[in-house]
């Protein structure tokens, strides 16, 4: 098979296509025909070298895909050519990922699935809806008609956290850095663009005195401060992106970084977070439009991750990259 490998930390070019033996089948795990896949920051810091030890290398990345079940063992209740995703765990990380015409994950990290949607499309939705049904049910338990924030609204999970909100009925607040991208965060549903400056605690306190019941904080710590600063007493802000690449605080006292009263929680998803009803209704909300989301860009074939890479590291995209495999 086909898969890009990365042999040691560093620029896009270090992204190879090669030739690699099919994964072997073992109990317990699945193999994966891999149809598309989406991009995430968490692959990026693995290029930089900036995931610690608990990456090994050389190392296929990628740590979500969409496919058909190529191999599975008995009992699993899995049949072949069945449509499956799989995600997280330490999939890309000490064991191959994504970035492959086939991948070999635990039965634990698949979720089975049924779809007439692209693959491109579904491609793009197991992390991103893994990540943003995670972080506004266990993370921030939004509720009905509360107000959310998205710092960092124009990345695909804050897109995707968006249209869930808006399901629920929520009024939603988002950010960017970028006054173009205002007309892009209404036509998602956005209620109130709000353009990124850095200090946007006056903005979201203008709109709404008392402060937002709930924040979603997706770009790191620079602008974690901050966005504690635009919840209400009692409303809860949820760390859970990096878009940063700045994940640790630096000398943290509580008593005078969190306001009073304001929670601070934390998500990193598992695949099991997210159920397989709940993934299927996504696709069915996506299917039937009534759940938009946004795929920025689609590349044709593994040749193109380097690409791929070059641009999320330059952050153009609004939206989510993925990349579709071609056998």
């Amino acid at each position: 098979m086909l898969a890009v490998v990365l042999s040691q930390p560093g620029p896009p070019e270090n992204l190879v296509l090669q030739e690699l033996p099919l994964p072997t089948e073992q109990e317990g795990w699945a193999r994966i025909r891999v149809e598309a896949f989406g991009l995430n920051r968490s692959e990026l810091m693995t290029r930089l070298g900036l995931s610690g030890d608990a990456v090994t290398l050389p190392r296929v990345l990628g740590i979500e895909c969409a496919g058909v079940v190529d191999a599975a063992p008995a009992g699993s209740g899995l049949k072949t050519g069945q449509q499956v995703v799989a995600m997280m765990g330490e999939m890309g990380r000490t064991y191959d990922g994504s970035y492959a015409e086939y991948t070999s994950v635990p039965l634990t990290q698949l979720i089975p699935m049924s779809t007439e949607l692209p693959w491109e499309v579904v491609g793009a939705l197991p992390e991103m809806i893994q990540t943003a049904n995670g972080s506004l049910t266990i993370g921030l338990d939004l509720q009905p008609d509360q107000t959310l924030l998205i710092r960092g609204g124009t990345s695909s999970v804050g897109l995707a956290a968006a249209a869930l909100a808006k399901q629920l009925g929520a009024t939603v607040l988002a950010t960017t850095r970028r006054p173009d991208r205002f007309e892009m965060l209404e036509r998602r549903g956005i209620d109130h663009p709000i353009l990124d400056s850095g200090d946007i605690a006056p903005a979201v306190r203008k709109l709404f005195p008392g402060g937002v019941d709930a924040a979603l904080e997706l770009v790191g710590t620079p602008t974690l401060p901050d966005t504690l600063r635009c919840v209400r007493v009692h409303g809860t802000v949820c760390f859970t992106g990096l878009l940063s690449n700045q994940w640790t605080v630096n000398d943290f006292y509580p008593i005078d970084y969190i306001p009073a009263g304001v929670r601070l929680t934390a998500y990193e998803g598992k695949a099991s977070d997210l159920p397989r009803e709940a993934l299927q209704r996504v696709l069915e909300a996506v299917a039937d439009g009534s759940l938009p989301i946004a795929v920025h860009h689609v590349y044709d074939g593994l040749e193109q991750v380097r690409q791929a890479h070059e641009d999320m590291e330059n952050n153009t995209a609004a939206g989510k990259l993925v990349v579709r495999v071609r056998h």
